[in-house]
């Protein structure tokens, strides 16, 4: 619900909440405020505050096939882009990782910039990959992905090759079990009273206000952080570690996602 206690725990910054209260400021007279504008000051607050870590929420296995068996590297990754007194954390690279379903198609169109049959991908602060060989399952649905890296793309002496995709991914010997929370609008309307005359509001209610991903795996530098820590997830949105959490089973909820069309309007005015 949006009530303090809601937007509490779905993680959204107080200093959010009062930097929005000063943007509209106080009239004589009733008025209405665009809920993308609230979105798009929680965006800006969290851009600034929340770590980045890596988690995949419908997850699909790679085995890098040209990856030494039982080898780990670990990558070194910022906190944050813009925020160096933040530090750097350690991401853990090995032979089998698991990626995002989304992030792969058999047969991909033109401008598909991701992984797809014999098609290369960078793999975000890591190696670039390519697809050799996949398995699927009888309703012929990716199960398993078969894939060489390119060594030298892991050389820091070596000048990058560039590959127009890049992907997030997490280590499946190393990756965190959690639960993923993606909270939507409540309402299918700006306007929940907008109804036919004698029909109920409830008729407006977002059937998809919350999904739940219920196997994603996060990248194990996350693992220890603290009831109401905020995190983007990258290429996702900020998330925010619930109260539900539990040493065997981490609990995040969604916050906001990482598109901001209210900005992009405001752009055109």
């Amino acid at each position: 619900m949006p009530t303090l206690a809601g937007l509490r725990r779905r993680g959204v910054p107080p200093e959010a909440l009062r930097d929005f209260c000063d943007r509209v400021g106080v009239a004589k007279n009733q008025s209405t405020v665009e809920i993308e504008l609230f979105d798009h000051v929680t965006r800006e607050h969290l851009d600034r505050s929340a770590k980045r870590a890596m988690c995949v929420l419908d997850p699909l296995e790679v085995v890098i096939e040209t990856w030494p068996e039982g080898e780990v590297r670990e990558l070194e990754a910022p906190w944050h882009p813009t925020r160096p007194e933040l530090g750097t954390r350690k991401v853990p690279l090995s032979r089998r990782i698991y990626i995002e379903q989304s992030d792969f198609m058999l047969d991909p169109p033109k401008k598909f910039f991701r992984l797809g049959p014999g098609r290369e991908v960078r793999l975000r602060y890591g190696a670039i990959l390519k697809c050799e060989r996949v398995e699927t399952d009888e309703a012929g649905k990716p199960v398993r992905l078969y894939c060489s890296h390119d060594p030298a793309s892991l050389d820091p002496s070596v000048e990058p090759r560039k590959v127009k995709g890049v992907i997030h991914w997490v280590s499946a010997e190393h990756a965190l079990p959690c639960e993923v929370r993606l909270y939507d609008r409540l309402f299918s309307k700006p306007d929940p009273s907008d109804v036919p005359e004698g029909e109920d509001y409830k008729r407006n209610l977002n059937p998809g206000s919350l999904e739940i991903a219920a196997g994603a795996l996060a990248e194990p530098s996350i693992g220890a952080a603290e009831v109401g820590a905020s995190f983007q997830f990258e290429r996702t949105g900020y998330f925010v570690v619930d109260r539900d959490s539990s040493a065997d089973k981490r609990v995040y909820n969604r916050t906001i996602g990482l598109r901001d069309s209210w900005a992009k309007e405001q752009a055109k005015d």
